[in-house]
C-alpha cells in the first residue's frame, strides 16, 4: 500500500515538516501564498510564457511532455517570487536536510511550469539523477519545492511522487501502486527531497497545470540552470543581498573565488 503525501498548514511546526520529509521524503503545505502573491507572480511572468512556443508532437522517448511551457531564470522575470525563493520554511527545510554536507546551500533551479491539456505522464525520476558518482540511496544533494499557482488535482496533472523513495536501493523500482498524486490548491507548496521518485502527471482535464519549481543544491555542487547566466552581475547587483547569496555568488569555501576588478559591485554577500 502507497504511503501517502503528508500534509500540513502554513502554520505548523516546522519541526514536524521537517521529521514528515525525513520520514516521506515529500511533503505539502498549504496556505503559503495569499491569492494576490499567486496572482503577482503570474502577472510577471505572463508575458514571458506567452511567447513560448508549445510543441504539440509528443515522443514517449523524450523525457520532457509536449503540450507544455517550461521558462527558466524565474528571479530575473519575477520580483515576487524573490519571497517564494526565501520563505523561511523553506529555508529551514534546506538548512536541515543539506546543512549537514555544506556550509551553504544555493539555488539549482527556477523555471514557470505549464502541463496544457493532453500531456502526457513524464517519467518517474529523481532531482539528483545527474550526480551519478554518488550511490542509491544517496546524502541529501538537492531539495525542491513546486509552488502552485493553479490548483494541482487528479486530473490536470498533479505531481506524481513515490513516497519513501529517497531511502531506496539502485534495484528498487516503483509499482504502480506506491505512486500518488501531489493534489494540493492554489498557494500550497509541495516540498521533496532530491532522491525521492517524483514525475509531472498527464493532464486529461481542459485546463492548464501552473507551478514555480525552485530548488536548492549542496553549494559545492554545480548547479542544474546556470545561475550567473540567468542572473548576471548587471541584474543582480539592483537585488538584495539575500538573492545575491542565494543564487550562489559568494564564495564556498574556497570555491568560487573572482576578482571584483573584473565583475563589479563585488558580492560579497
Amino acid at each position: 500500500m502507497a504511503m501517502s503525501i503528508p500534509e500540513f498548514d502554513a502554520m505548523d511546526d516546522v519541526e514536524s515538516i521537517k521529521a514528515a520529509l525525513d520520514r516521506a521524503g515529500c511533503a505539502v503545505i498549504k496556505g503559503v501564498q495569499a491569492p494576490a502573491e499567486v496572482n503577482r507572480v503570474k502577472a510577471e511572468l505572463d508575458g514571458f510564457m506567452s511567447e513560448l512556443r508549445v510543441v504539440n508532437d509528443d515522443s514517449p522517448e523524450e523525457f520532457y511532455p509536449a503540450r507544455t511551457r517550461r521558462l527558466p531564470a524565474v528571479l530575473a522575470r519575477s520580483s515576487g517570487s524573490h519571497a517564494m525563493a526565501l520563505n523561511e520554511t523553506i529555508d529551514a527545510l534546506c538548512w536541515h536536510h543539506l546543512g549537514d554536507n555544506c556550509e551553504r546551500f544555493h539555488l539549482h533551479v527556477s523555471a514557470a511550469l505549464e502541463i496544457g491539456p493532453g500531456a502526457r505522464e513524464q517519467i518517474l525520476h529523481r532531482e539528483e539523477d545527474p550526480f551519478q558518482f554518488f550511490s542509491l540511496p544517496r546524502p541529501n544533494l538537492v531539495l525542491a519545492t513546486m509552488w502552485a499557482m493553479t490548483d494541482f488535482t487528479k486530473l490536470n496533472g498533479a505531481t506524481l511522487l513515490v513516497p519513501g523513495s529517497h531511502r531506496w536501493p539502485t534495484q528498487r523500482k516503483a509499482h504502480a501502486d506506491e505512486i500518488v498524486k501531489a493534489e494540493m490548491p492554489s498557494g500550497s507548496v509541495l516540498i521533496w527531497l532530491g532522491g525521492t521518485l517524483h514525475a509531472a502527471g498527464a493532464n486529461i482535464s481542459d485546463h492548464w497545470r501552473y507551478g514555480v519549481i525552485l530548488s536548492y543544491s549542496l553549494g559545492w555542487l554545480r548547479q542544474e540552470e546556470n545561475q550567473y547566466l540567468d542572473l548576471p552581475p548587471n541584474l543582480a547587483a539592483s537585488m538584495s543581498d539575500d538573492i545575491k547569496a542565494l543564487v550562489g555568488y559568494p564564495m564556498h569555501g574556497s570555491l568560487g573565488f573572482y576578482d571584483p576588478r573584473v565583475s563589479e559591485p563585488s558580492f560579497s554577500g
